[in-house]
């Protein structure tokens, strides 16, 4: 059964693919390409790799997608462990996820920090919501525009150039917040200097869900397992950008015992598959009782 969770305008609902458990969210779509668009744009769009799509749909990555074009997009993501209300965001992910009463209510592609400029991590409060705030250009940030030869700039207004975007979420962690941006091709990627961007219409919808005072946790996970209420075992292996210990196949091992799951449950070739592309898809991993379990890598 799939229930809504989120969803905007031109982009279906994201859904629980187990409604009790909500163990994954699933963002998967067939796309209708509209002008300008191209296969960066999409992947950011709904959180999955640009490679990915390319092997789903036997496309030439060197070829430009034809407006009209359909383009089947796979996209889940394994839901980290909620809080009861609030903002739970998985740096190595990518993604942001809103819970509501312990439940899943929303979730959105973001882009995180840069490897060399890391999205802290930490529990934290929203202090304060703005649309069209001014850009105050931190001084790190002044010296590294000096470093790379651009205009050196300490403030930018309101507009189609902010980086931005119309909306911010501040946090109470130094300087960073959530926000918007000009470059929606960034999203699902380490591309900023620390805060977290999201595509205009996921911070717009998060914006007008969230208030002053809600909490949130971000966490550093790069694997991600869990049981929906049917039984099935989801599994996730993310990049590990930050070089903080991607997890082995005896942390896959652990995790399962954790979650009260025998190892013959699953099928280990496919995990282990998982384990050296680490490219942020779920996928099913239980075997089912014919001995059987999801085995593509590509797209599904």
């Amino acid at each position: 059964m799939l229930h809504p969770v989120g969803g905007e305008p031109g982009l279906p609902a994201a859904r629980a693919i187990v409604a009790d458990a909500d163990p994954v969210v699933d963002r998967s779509a067939v796309h209708v390409v509209a002008r300008g668009e191209n296969l960066g744009l999409i992947g950011a769009r709904y959180g999955v790799s640009t490679r990915l799509i390319v092997v789903e749909n036997g496309l030439d990555a060197r070829k430009p997608l034809a407006v009209g074009q359909q383009v089947s997009v796979t996209s889940r993501h394994v839901v980290p462990a909620p809080i009861d209300d609030g903002i739970v965001i998985n740096l190595s992910q990518r993604m942001l996820f809103l819970f509501r009463a312990g439940r899943l209510d929303a979730a959105y592609p973001i882009a995180a920090g840069r490897a060399d400029w890391p999205t802290p991590t930490g529990e934290f409060t929203v202090i304060n919501r703005q649309t069209d705030k001014t850009w105050y250009v931190p001084a790190s940030i002044q010296e590294e525009m000096r470093r790379e030869g651009k205009p050196v700039l300490t403030s930018v207004p309101p507009g189609p150039d902010n980086p931005l975007g119309r909306h911010w979420i501040g946090l109470s962690l130094p300087a960073i917040g959530i926000h918007g941006t000009t470059a929606p091709a960034s999203v699902y990627g380490f591309r900023s200097h620390g805060c977290m961007r999201a595509h205009p219409d996921d911070i717009a919808d998060l914006f007008a869900r969230v208030s002053v005072g809600e909490r949130g946790r971000i966490v550093y996970q790069p694997l991600l397992l869990a049981r929906g209420a049917d039984g099935r075992i989801w599994f996730e292996a993310n990049p590990d950008a930050y070089r903080r210990g991607a997890g082995t196949i005896e942390t896959v091992r652990a995790m399962l015992r954790d979650r009260g799951i025998t190892e013959e449950s699953v099928d280990w070739p496919l995990i282990e598959t998982m384990l050296r592309a680490r490219d942020g898809l779920a996928r099913e991993v239980g075997i089912d009782r014919d001995g059987s379990a999801e085995r593509r890598i590509g797209g599904g």
